[in-house]
């Protein structure tokens, strides 16, 4: 079963990178969040439940951090100004915490002023099923996809993540 789970991170990742290089290998499908396999559905900070899927007609951000990740913070500074831009225009934020504790990542979202959703997989953040689900094994770690669902970017830095979600909310 774990080397299941090996070739099936390892296929994903490797249909993520061509994505990112703006082609599907041939005869390969660009991964969407459509797909069982990438479905995720984790309780927010009050313990409500949002899945990606139910994003899909937006230009979202599946963005993958923690409170203990300095990058993943300063990420979030610049992430702020870009939603604070384009959220009235069809741009979401899906924040995935992989913090182990609640107060921890609570605190993170207050300091950060983050206001868009934030979800949070209780337990051992490396072996959460999400983290497994879409094979990160570093953060910050995020995917840009498009209004179809389909995964069209990962890892961009501020510029590039502003310049493409223009781009694709004009599509």
């Amino acid at each position: 079963m774990k080397i299941y789970q090996i070739i099936t991170s390892l296929a994903l990742l490797l249909q993520v990178a061509a994505v990112n290089a703006q082609q599907a290998p041939r005869g390969q499908e660009v991964p969407n969040i459509a797909d069982p396999r990438l479905q995720v559905k984790l309780p927010d900070v009050n313990g409500d439940s949002l899945s990606l899927i139910s994003y899909k007609g937006k230009v979202v951000l599946l963005d993958f951090w923690a409170s203990w990740c300095m990058p993943c913070r300063a990420a979030n500074k610049k992430l702020v100004k870009i939603y604070s831009k384009y959220k009235d225009k069809g741009f979401e934020v899906y924040g995935v915490s992989l913090d182990e504790e609640q107060k921890d990542w609570v605190k993170a979202i207050a300091k950060d002023k983050i206001t868009w959703l934030q979800v949070r997989e209780h337990g051992n953040a490396w072996e959460a099923k999400v983290a497994q689900q879409w094979a990160i094994s570093a953060i910050p770690t995020s995917f840009l996809i498009n209004k179809k669902g389909d995964i069209v970017a990962m890892n961009l830095e501020s510029d590039e993540l502003e310049k493409a979600v223009k781009e694709l909310l004009e599509e």
